[in-house]
C-alpha cells in the first residue's frame, strides 16, 4: 500500500477528549471516528487490525473444535420473553418495533437466539457436544460510554456457546474454551490472567475473567506472581483430552487471583509478600457456565441415553474483539506511538522513502516494496513528498513492527537501514539481505 493513496487521517494533536493512552494513539493514528456518544467507525488503519484479531480469534476457536455460524444483529422480543430476560435486563437493551408494531430488540447478547436455533435441529444426546460462535456487532446502552472502543455501546463481539448432556460434559466444554482463550490472547501478544468471576445465582466457581495487566484498566486486580510464567497451552492441545485440558485448568487455577469485586483479603495475605502482585486490569474475556438457564424455560432438549428428555447444560463465551484493539495498545506503547505485536501489527513493515523524487531512492523503495509484497507480507510504502522527520515521526506513530530506511546516502553504497519498531535497534545492511531477512 502507498502512504500516498491511502486513507490514513493523522492528527498531530492530542484529541482533547480522549482520557487514555488507547483512545488517544487510534483516534491521533486515524484508526477510528467517534460517530455519536459510543459508536465508532473503523478506518482502513484500524479495521486491518480489527481484522487480524478477529482471524486469531477464529483459529483458535475453531481449533478448539467450536463451529462458526452469524446471527441477526436485530432479535424479536419473544424469544427474551419465553427466557424471561426480556423485561429484567434493564435499559441497557434498546428496545425497537417495526412496522407491524411487533416488538423488537437491538441484540446485546445472544443466547436465547442460539437456543432456539438448537432446539429446532438437535435432538439427540448423539449430536453432542455443540460449540457454537460467531463475531457480531452488538449494542448496549451504557449510561457511560468512555474510553473510546474500550467501552463503547456498539461494539463487536466473539461469542460462543456450548451445548452439552450433562454437567460433566459442560465442565469438558468450558476447559476447551479456558485453553483457547490462553492461546488467543498470547497469540495477541497478551499475558491475560484468569480471574474467578461471579456466577449469580447459578453458584459454583464456573465463571472467569481474563484480565491483563494495564497502568489505565478499570478494575484493580490481585494475583500470585506466578501467573507470568505460567506455560501456555500449545499448538499441539488435544482438545478432545479431557484429562490434559482439566490439568491446564487445574494448573493456571491453582494459585491466587482476583479481581476487587471477588477479593479476598485474607487469601491474598496469606501469599508470601515477594509473591503477590497488586495492579491495574482490563478484562478481555470472560467464561460462564450456566447449565439448564436457558434451556428448561425455552425447551431445548434432547433425548439421553436413556431414552428420556434432558434440558442440555450449556456455557457462554465471550471475547471483544473491539475491546481487545485499544486493550493491546495499553499494554504497548511508548512515548512515540503505539507498538503492534507482529500478529496483529496493520502492516508488517513499513518502507520509508527519505528523498522521494531521487532516482536511486525511488528505484530501491520500489525494489523492495515489490519483494517483499511478493513474499506476501503487508507492506505500507511512505512515497510522500513530506520532510524525513515527518515520516519517521508517522512510522513511529502507526507502530510498525519494521522501518527500512532508504536515504540517498546509504543507498548510494547500495544499502539500506533497518530499524526495530519496539527496541529501537537499527542495522546497515545491503538492499538484498533487508529483502532475504524479511521476506521469510
Amino acid at each position: 500500500m502507498r502512504l500516498s493513496r491511502y486513507f490514513m487521517p493523522i492528527l498531530k494533536e492530542n484529541p482533547k477528549e480522549a482520557e487514555i493512552v488507547s483512545h488517544r494513539l487510534m483516534l491521533r493514528t486515524g484508526m477510528i471516528r467517534q460517530q455519536s456518544q459510543g459508536i465508532y467507525s473503523w478506518l482502513p488503519l484500524g479495521k486491518r487490525v480489527l481484522d487480524k484479531v478477529n482471524k486469531i480469534i477464529r483459529e483458535e476457536q475453531n481449533r478448539s473444535g467450536a463451529i462458526e455460524l452469524l446471527m441477526p444483529t436485530l432479535q424479536s422480543a419473544e424469544l427474551w420473553q419465553e427466557s424471561g430476560r426480556y423485561d429484567a435486563y434493564g435499559k441497557e437493551m434498546l428496545r425497537i418495533k417495526d412496522r407491524q408494531d411487533r416488538p423488537m430488540l437491538y441484540g446485546p447478547t445472544n443466547e436465547e437466539m442460539v437456543t432456539d436455533i438448537f432446539r429446532s435441529y438437535i435432538k439427540s444426546y448423539k449430536d453432542l457436544p455443540l460449540n457454537l460462535y460467531h463475531i457480531q456487532l452488538k449494542f448496549r446502552d451504557e449510561i457511560r460510554p468512555r474510553f473510546g472502543t474500550m467501552r463503547s455501546r456498539e461494539f463487536m463481539m466473539k461469542d460462543a456457546y456450548s451445548f452439552d448432556l450433562t454437567q460433566e460434559g459442560a465442565v469438558q466444554s468450558y476447559n476447551k474454551m479456558f485453553a483457547a482463550y490462553l492461546r488467543t490472547f498470547n497469540r495477541l501478544g497478551l499475558r491475560a490472567i484468569p480471574m474467578r468471576a461471579d456466577t449469580g445465582p447459578i453458584g459454583g466457581n464456573l465463571s472467569h475473567e481474563f484480565i491483563i495487566l494495564a497502568d489505565t484498566g478499570e478494575s484493580e486486580v490481585f494475583c500470585h506472581k506466578d501467573f507470568v510464567n505460567f506455560d501456555i497451552p500449545g499448538e499441539d492441545t488435544d482438545f478432545d483430552d479431557a484429562a490434559g485440558l482439566k490439568g491446564i485448568f487445574d494448573k493456571w487455577t491453582s494459585v491466587y487471583a482476583a479481581t476487587s469485586e471477588m477479593h479476598d483479603e485474607a487469601a491474598f495475605n496469606a501469599i508470601p509478600e515477594g509473591d503477590r502482585l497488586s495492579a491495574r486490569g482490563i478484562e478481555v474475556g470472560h467464561i460462564f457456565y450456566f447449565g439448564t438457564k436457558y434451556s428448561e424455560p425455552m425447551g431445548a432438549k434432547v433425548q439421553g441415553p436413556d431414552g428420556k428428555e434432558h434440558s442440555v447444560h450449556m456455557g457462554s463465551y465471550g471475547i471483544g474483539p473491539t475491546r481487545l484493539v485499544p486493550a493491546i495498545i495499553e499494554a504497548s506503547h511508548d512515548e512515540n506511538g503505539i507498538i503492534w505485536p507482529a500478529s496483529v501489527a496493520p502492516f508488517d513493515v513499513v518502507v520509508i522513502n527519505m528523498k522521494a523524487g531521487d532516482q536511486a531512492c525511488d528505484e530501491a523503495c520500489e525494489t523492495v516494496y515489490a519483494a517483499l509484497s511478493k513474499a506476501g507480507k503487508d507492506v505500507l510504502y511512505d512515497d510522500r513528498d513530506e520532510r524525513a522527520g515527518t515520516k519517521f515521526a508517522t512510522a513511529d506513530l502507526i507502530g510498525v513492527p519494521v522501518q527500512i530506511i532508504v536515504g540517498p546516502r546509504s543507498i548510494a553504497s547500495g544499502e539500506v537501514e533497518v530499524k526495530d519498531r519496539k527496541t529501537g535497534a537499527r542495522e546497515t545492511m545491503t538492499v538484498e539481505a533487508a529483502i532475504n531477512r524479511l521476506a521469510g
